[in-house]
């Protein structure tokens, strides 16, 4: 769902004709990337660090200044009272976020265990807490008690807006690719409402979730953010 404005652009001309749009989960896309299977792709920021090289390809992310309202924690208790914690398998930069979190500042150490599809989703009760991403977690909020908005917590320690995912390739990309690519990437910008429409989605308000959680434009607060996240993350590989 988040990524819908920027898929947007990149279905209408000029740019469709230059390009083989590729739709898959970040942590897939990641792997595509890092096989050479993909010029550029739209990837988690924590897989920055199991490539040789890479280089920011465009000025547009997945960010966010505030909540995300799409990547929590969910649990049926306190933080103090979590025995068991499921890791989402879609996305890697969610799930170092999480478990920086929970080491350095929530100071709890959950048994973990690596979900491998969504019936993990059935075991978030009792102490035993999830971690949800994407469209999934707006349905999850109709359902836990308990909802730890990752991208708030982020912002409440360091003060710096977080990005989950950027466009990333292993390799330069010409300039004027770049910016029609930019420019592909910006018109979501004007079309919030149409694109709001075409969702038929009745769990949140996208129209604000387009519009004040998310934030795609890869500022240098956010570049910031990112540098910040891959230096702490990088500390306990």
């Amino acid at each position: 769902m988040n990524t819908r404005p920027l898929v947007y652009g990149l279905r209408q001309p000029p740019i469709d004709a230059e390009i083989e749009l590729i739709e898959d989960t970040p942590a897939q896309l990641a792997e595509l990337l890092a096989k050479d299977q993909i010029d550029v792709g739209l990837i988690p920021v924590a897989s920055l660090l199991s490539l040789k090289e890479y280089f920011i390809s465009g000025d547009y992310c997945i960010g966010t200044e505030t909540e995300v309202a799409s990547v929590c924690l969910f649990s049926e208790v306190p933080l103090n009272e979590i025995k068991k914690v499921y890791l989402d398998y879609q996305s890697r930069s969610s799930v170092a976020l999480l478990k920086w979190l929970m080491k350095e500042y929530w100071d709890i150490h959950p048994e973990i265990v690596q979900a491998i599809d969504d019936r993990y989703r059935n075991e978030i009760k009792g102490t035993t807490a999830g971690l949800v991403i994407g469209d999934r977690a707006f349905k999850q909020r109709k359902i836990s008690t308990f909802i730890y908005d990752l991208a708030s917590e982020w912002k409440a320690i360091t003060g710096l807006p977080f990005v989950f995912a950027a466009w990333i390739s292993p390799k330069p990309l010409p300039p004027s690719f770049i910016q029609r690519f930019n420019e592909a990437n910006a018109v979501c910008l004007s079309h919030i409402d149409e694109i709001v429409k075409a969702q038929h989605f009745e769990l949140f308000d996208l129209r604000k979730y387009y519009t004040v959680h998310m934030s795609y434009k890869l500022d240098d607060r956010k570049k910031k953010g990112m540098e910040l996240f891959l230096r702490y993350i990088s500390n306990d590989l």
